[in-house]
């Protein structure tokens, strides 16, 4: 039976403003030895927006503030080009996984996909949540119990740490909470450590959620071996 796992690589890990090649050969080398020591082994990576979302979002909004009768940035249009800029990521990482990935990069994840290969890759779908909810709906598709959302934090803390210095890191904490710090509305660009629509996904599902620091290869192959690892698991 296959064993299937799913990332949520957060853009600004794999392009925080141009590709970082150095982290992608490193997590492209890592991912593709576990999966060759099991050949049921799968993995789903579903891939944010990053730098180019962030660059290409802020000049639609400074066109925007700027035209002789200023108009207000719609949010459904943000989305999109944010989208946009979440399958040019996709294709480059699942350009860089070669024959490993034979599915073409997957743009809505309701569809009837047949999974080939031993990795699947996956982009932005439509406005309204960000790529973490597609994450949520491919674990659900494909029935994995956990998603493992990575980012260039290393675990959720109780506030904005960059903002409040007694903020403080959390192992554990449950949906409920969960989801009373990150609320249930989506803004396009939001920065949150989960996107509250797939928040609330998950808590449905009954999900498990691990957050935890992208950059950090060792700690990423702790979490695909189920070691012990550092990051912050959310479940019920």
């Amino acid at each position: 039976m296959a064993q299937t796992k799913v990332l949520s690589v957060g853009g600004s890990i794999v392009v925080p403003e141009t590709p970082d090649t150095d982290f992608l050969k490193k997590f492209v080398s890592m991912t593709s030895e576990w999966l060759s020591q099991d050949k049921s082994r799968r993995l789903i990576l579903v891939v944010g927006g990053g730098g180019p979302a962030r660059i290409y979002q802020g000049a639609y909004r400074d066109i925007c503030s700027s035209l002789a009768q200023a108009q207000t940035a719609d949010s459904s249009e943000q989305d999109w080009i944010g989208i946009m800029a979440t399958r040019l990521n996709a294709q480059l990482l699942k350009a860089s996984f070669g024959n490993l990935c034979q599915n073409a990069v997957v743009y809505n994840p309701t569809e009837d996909i047949d999974f080939k290969g031993q990795v699947l890759v996956a982009a932005g779908w439509k406005p309204g949540f960000s790529t973490d909810n597609d994450a949520v709906l491919l674990a659900e598709k494909f029935n994995a119990d956990t998603v493992v959302n990575l980012s260039n934090i290393e675990k959720v803390y109780t506030d904005d740490p960059r903002k409040n210095p007694d903020a403080t890191p959390i192992d554990n904490i449950t949906w409920k909470d969960f989801r009373k710090m990150v609320g249930d509305e989506w803004v396009p660009g939001k920065n949150c450590p989960f996107d509250p629509i797939a928040s609330k996904k998950s808590d449905e599902l009954n999900l498990k959620v691990i957050c935890a620091a992208g950059k950090n290869i060792e700690n990423i192959k702790a979490i695909l071996d189920d070691k012990d690892y550092i990051g912050t698991t959310i479940r019920n």
